[in-house]
């Protein structure tokens, strides 16, 4: 499989902004490349934006974003708290907020959602990330869950061991709130890794899949 890098060098990535429905989308979503990419440059600048939250969700949630952007460049994390599974009936205000993130922030790439996930929340950023963000590299990444709409990434990142170990470590460790849910366990996040992994023919055995709709190489 032919590899694009993302690395830096003249005109490489420089400022990531990752955006988030829940808590934990981001994490889940795109953890592991986010780890890969300031691993290979930590001189990164994040813009992590999480759209819905509550007390104890937001404690953890700046908990995993503190783990995962440890040793990056510069990182700026916002958490929201617009109703969580009712964000078509706030469209409005998250559209403006939206806007907002455009005006202050320009992204080489961005992380969001991807726009056949049947969670009306993930639809609804995704939608408003191209609204907003028309010339710009975005990446839709996954999220497993009951509905079971996973697709057929094309876009893929090689992760190694020591990476989704890490991944799946802060995820658990931060997230305990959601420890009783059956799907919010190691050999889920471990399973969908290694799926890809193998899809990818990944050098590491694990990789993180995305829907990229345009890029321009």
């Amino acid at each position: 499989m032919h590899k694009l890098s993302l690395g830096g060098g003249r005109g490489g990535i420089r400022r990531i902004l990752c955006l988030g429905a829940h808590c934990d989308d981001i994490e889940i979503g795109c953890g592991g490349t986010i780890l890969r990419l300031i691993q290979e440059n930590p001189k990164l600048e994040f813009h992590w934006v999480v759209f819905s939250s509550n007390p104890v969700r937001k404690r953890e949630a700046r908990k995993a974003a503190s783990a995962f952007l440890k040793n990056a460049g510069r990182s700026h994390v916002v958490i929201r708290n617009f109703r969580d599974s009712y964000f078509p009936y706030e469209g409005k205000a998250i559209k403006e907020f939206v806007a907002s993130i455009q005006r202050s922030f320009e992204p080489d790439l961005i992380f969001t959602h991807t726009r056949n996930d049947l969670h009306q929340d993930h639809r609804l950023i995704c939608e408003l990330t191209w609204n907003a963000f028309r010339n710009h590299l975005i990446l839709e990444y996954e999220i497993p869950k009951y509905d079971g709409d996973l697709g057929s990434p094309n876009f893929f990142v090689g992760l190694d061991e020591a990476l989704c170990k890490a991944k799946i470590r802060h995820i658990l460790a931060a997230f305990r709130s959601q420890a009783g849910k059956q799907w919010f366990t190691e050999d889920t996040f471990r399973a969908l890794l290694r799926i890809r992994g193998i899809e990818s023919n990944a050098e590491g055995r694990y990789a993180e899949g995305f829907y990229c709709r345009k890029a321009l190489v």
